[in-house]
């Protein structure tokens, strides 16, 4: 992949130097204790008589294990403990459904699942005691795309599955379907009959790997009353305990977790991951463990965005209009399903049919085990595998009918009033200035450059558009003015390195008039509070940031009343400013006001909320030139439109949106775990390749104001919305280039020069 390189970017319709707090683009607060290595990651971590653990992984996708030997490891100097699958119970753990083993007894389903573990004093010693683990299979037959899996006559690779816990559903009929969902609304049948045409199309979507720069890292250390001291890079550690108490066998209050900064998550850190092995060994050899997987061992036994097959059949007037879509979906779960939150294992069902009016509907939803490495969450789940179909189907029918895709999408867009598929109906819409807007800056409708005036390329411009939840979800936040003038800050939330952190502080000092730098930000242990949901689902903002704007405006109520009780000054006539409270030509601090109160004045606020009625949408278009000699795609230009509320931090802001972006372009273009048979190829950084700065094209962004959001200040989510639709957009720029489409992602030159040799 090639792109125009990276121009001057620009931003269109935000003031980024606002005047307040809220509106205030500022860099990151702590981001100083992270560039300069002060911030203690868990991989820095070293308690005292700290071990190292590590695991023995399978080198097979799909084995039964015949005999396990580890004696001789166990003899190994600095080797402290040995552990197999026959040393610990036979619990299985997961997320919702629990069908992961902690150590493998039997069979083994991906390359990379573990077998047995060691805890040694120095990484030298663990790695050579892996060495001398021996482990004798029988090579099992295995499946490895989602139509091998569900072949008839395919290998079941989970026999028990109505034994496990946690699951959707029992089946009938032993299968490879970990969970099925279906939606309907209206007679798809009767909508396919009434349409002028019927389309069908499949798209399919390889594995994608969130690359965060901190590979997964945990620290566990059992006391000798049994309690459990957990460090872990996850950004539900309420979640976590809950997995961990249940796959140990042991009550949620035995478990501690504690507060380590998040070297970048992406949603593939809401996992329990290496914390129950770590606990087996710390409990064997009485001292803490310290457990940091390599990138070989992300790759292997990670949790990536699951690969996707999904057919969509369109029924449509001669004029365009939608009439009826029934869409199939089968997700590529893996050889388990233990790293997916939600209990029906299924994603991107409600987005399938996109934000259109369509009366007669049909989806159903598959998750399928393989022998591949178990998938999770990346950056809005499910979407962006759905979205690409959807969105691409749109274009090629507009096409077929030969009507500008821009006006087939204007035609059946979602209005005020109409009832989404979600049942819900939705407030303040924006979809349609929000695709206009794309279409206006990005130059959609102006001269594109004759072939060859961009140096031997065909230009093609496409367009796309999406919307997405607002999450809800629990929190807590406590404010404390103490006698020395302070304010702290109490959460349990963990950034994951958005920012969120100075977004929390910014909020705390619009409301207590004082800058976000003077406000202390403590974060909780799973002890301090009774729960909070994490950060996942484009919630963080509206929970957190409205549990803290509740509880600073408590706070401020409090010291009112304190200073009118004091100066006999009339609440309403009190300004906060600068750390002291003024009215009447007076001012009292706030050191005064805690030191009369005889402490700190605190203020505990606590925020509940499903998802809201309130959606976002998002608009992208891409200018691509191909290369019609090698296939080569290069992203001249994109422009992303975001309907937005009040932005707390410009630059918090627009870091969402590039970074979505670039994580994205790689979905679309260039990201792809390859494997040969269940064994992953591509097992490095080096050989698995992602979006740099030198691939980042020119980038407008574009904000359209709405009445607001259920945020902070009427504010509204950005964190997965820019990764939505790139993919759609590039592939029907590319099909405007060149005349063929490209139905696989990611999109590379070999798959465009097949495409363009087969037309």
């Amino acid at each position: 992949m090639a792109t125009g390189g990276n121009g001057n970017n620009g931003i269109i319709g935000q003031d980024v130097g606002g005047q307040g707090v809220i509106g205030r683009g500022m860099g990151r607060l702590e981001g100083p204790a992270k560039v300069t290595g002060s911030a203690a990651y868990v991989a820095d971590l070293n308690p005292p008589g700290v071990l190292v653990g590590r695991c023995l992984r399978s080198p097979l996708p799909h084995a039964r294990i015949v005999r396990i030997d580890a004696e001789e490891a166990r003899s190994l100097p600095g080797v402290h403990a040995v552990l197999t699958g026959f040393d610990i119970p036979p619990q299985m753990v997961g997320r919702a459904i629990r069908d992961l083993p902690v150590l493998t007894r039997d069979v083994v389903r991906f390359v990379g699942q573990k077998v047995a573990a060691v805890a040694a004093d120095t990484a030298e010693a663990a790695e050579q005691a892996l060495l001398l683990i021996d482990v004798e299979y029988e090579e099992l037959p295995g499946v490895y795309d989602i139509e091998q899996a569900i072949a008839p006559g395919a290998p079941v690779l989970h026999p028990d599955f109505n034994q496990y816990a946690g699951r959707p559903c029992d089946l009938d009929t032993p299968s490879n379907i970990a969970s099925h969902q279906h939606y309907e609304m209206g007679d798809v049948e009767e909508g396919f009959r009434q349409a002028d045409r019927v389309f069908e199309h499949t798209f399919t979507s390889s594995h994608q790997h969130q690359a965060y720069l901190e590979p997964h890292a945990s620290l566990v250390e059992v006391d000798q009353a049994g309690h459990t001291d957990v460090w872990v890079n996850s950004k539900m550690p309420f979640q976590v305990r809950k997995q961990m108490a249940e796959g140990l066998e042991l009550e949620e209050s035995e478990i501690r977790l504690n507060p380590a900064p998040i070297g970048g998550d992406f949603g593939g850190k809401g996992s329990f991951m290496d914390t129950h092995i770590a606990h087996h060994l710390s409990q064997a050899t009485g001292r803490p463990v310290r457990m940091v997987m390599d990138y070989i061992e992300e790759f292997q036994g990670g949790n990536p965005r699951h690969p996707s097959r999904i057919t969509y059949k369109t029924g449509v007037k001669n004029d365009g209009t939608i009439i009826a879509r029934k869409v199939t979906m089968y997700f590529n779960s893996g050889g388990y399903a233990a790293f997916k939150p939600s209990p029906l294992l299924t994603y991107g069902g409600l987005r399938a049919v996109g934000p259109y009016r369509v009366d007669n509907i049909e989806v159903d939803s598959y998750m399928v085990y393989s022998n591949l490495v178990p998938c999770g969450s990346l950056r809005a789940p499910g979407d962006p595998q759905t979205i690409f179909a959807a969105e691409s189907q749109i274009d090629m029918i507009a096409r077929e009918l030969g009507i500008d895709p821009f006006d087939m999408r204007m035609q059946n867009l979602l209005l005020p009033g109409d009832m989404p598929a979600s049942g819900h109906e939705w407030e303040d819409m924006q979809g349609e200035e929000t695709l206009r807007q794309a279409c206006q800056v990005g130059g959609y409708w102006s001269a594109k450059p004759a072939y060859g005036s961009e140096g031997g390329l065909a230009v093609g411009r496409g367009i796309a558009m999406a919307e997405r939840h607002i999450g809800g979800g629990e929190s807590r936040s406590l404010i404390s003015v103490d006698t020395d003038g302070s304010v702290t800050l109490r959460t349990a939330v963990h950034d994951t390195g958005t920012g969120m952190y100075t977004i929390l502080r910014q909020i705390v000092a619009e409301e207590l008039g004082i800058e976000p730098g003077e406000v202390h930000l403590v974060q909780w242990t799973t002890d301090d509070t009774d729960f909070d949901t994490g950060v996942g689902g484009s919630r963080v903002t509206h929970v957190q940031g409205t549990a803290t704007m509740m509880a600073a405006a408590q706070a401020k109520e409090k010291m009112a009343a304190l200073a009118s009780d004091l100066h006999g000054w009339s609440e309403e006539a009190i300004v906060f400013t600068g750390g002291s409270l003024q009215a009447d030509g007076q001012s009292t601090t706030f050191a005064e006001l805690a030191s009369r109160a005889g402490g700190p004045i605190e203020a505990d606020a606590h925020y509940r909320r499903t998802p809201h009625e309130v959606t976002a949408f998002v608009a992208q278009m891409a200018e691509v030139g191909v290369d019609t000699e090698t296939g080569q795609v290069h992203i001249l230009s994109f422009t992303t439109c975001h309907d937005v509320g009040t932005i707390i931090n410009p630059l918090a802001h627009q870091g969402q949106v590039e970074g979505g972006f670039a994580q994205a372009l790689g979905f679309s273009v260039m990201e792809e775990l390859l494997h040969e048979e269940g064994r992953p190829t591509n097992v490095s950084l080096g050989d698995y390749k992602i979006p740099t700065s030198a691939d980042m094209p020119e980038l407008r962004t574009v904000l359209v104001h709405a009445e607001g959001g259920p945020g902070p200040y009427s504010s509204k989510a950005i964190g997965e919305h820019s990764v939505l639709t790139p993919a759609p957009a590039i592939a029907n720029a590319i099909q405007d280039a060149i005349g063929v489409r490209v139905t696989q992602l990611p999109i590379t030159a070999e798959r465009v020069y097949r495409a363009m040799r087969g037309k």
